[in-house]
């Protein structure tokens, strides 16, 4: 059984029924996600949209950070039994979902710490960036340094 079950950047809208389907297992006691959205407003700033922009090596990026939760995370030497992660790319508008990740572990605390550390290290090292286009007229870049 492959641990990480489902990896991929899309251009389409994600499904959380997808995500849900790959990280089920009959062994799992704990499944736990984390579902991004586009929210209205960043730091007081009203946001009409955003598009996310990524290096070609994002999903082979995303997958390593992947491999290394599964390789760290284990609870009285029980492990993962699987992780899933999508992360949208291109236009997108307030309320989509720009990210979801999920885990399951046959208990609860290493499902919730396992999807807690997928979502940041996907945020912190995947070259993944986003543009914000303000309802004032104004747009910047976030995540491209």
């Amino acid at each position: 059984m492959e641990l990480i079950s489902l990896v991929g950047l899309r251009d389409t809208p994600l499904s959380i029924d997808e995500v849900t389907a790959a990280v089920a297992d009959p062994k799992a006691g704990g499944t736990t996600f984390f579902v991004g959205t586009v929210r209205d407003h960043d730091h007081e700033r009203g946001v009409r949209a955003l598009s996310y922009s990524a290096h070609p090596s994002a999903e082979d990026r995303m997958r390593r950070v992947m491999e290394k939760v599964v390789a760290d995370t284990t609870v009285a030497g029980r492990p993962l039994l699987r992780v899933a992660a999508l992360h949208r790319v291109g236009d997108l508008r307030v309320g989509d979902i720009a990210v979801a990740v999920a885990a399951a572990a046959a208990h609860r605390d290493e499902a919730f710490d396992a999807c807690r550390r997928l979502i940041d290290d996907i945020k912190t090292e995947v070259p993944i960036w986003k543009h914000q286009d303000f309802t004032d007229g104004s747009s910047e870049w976030v995540g491209a340094s």
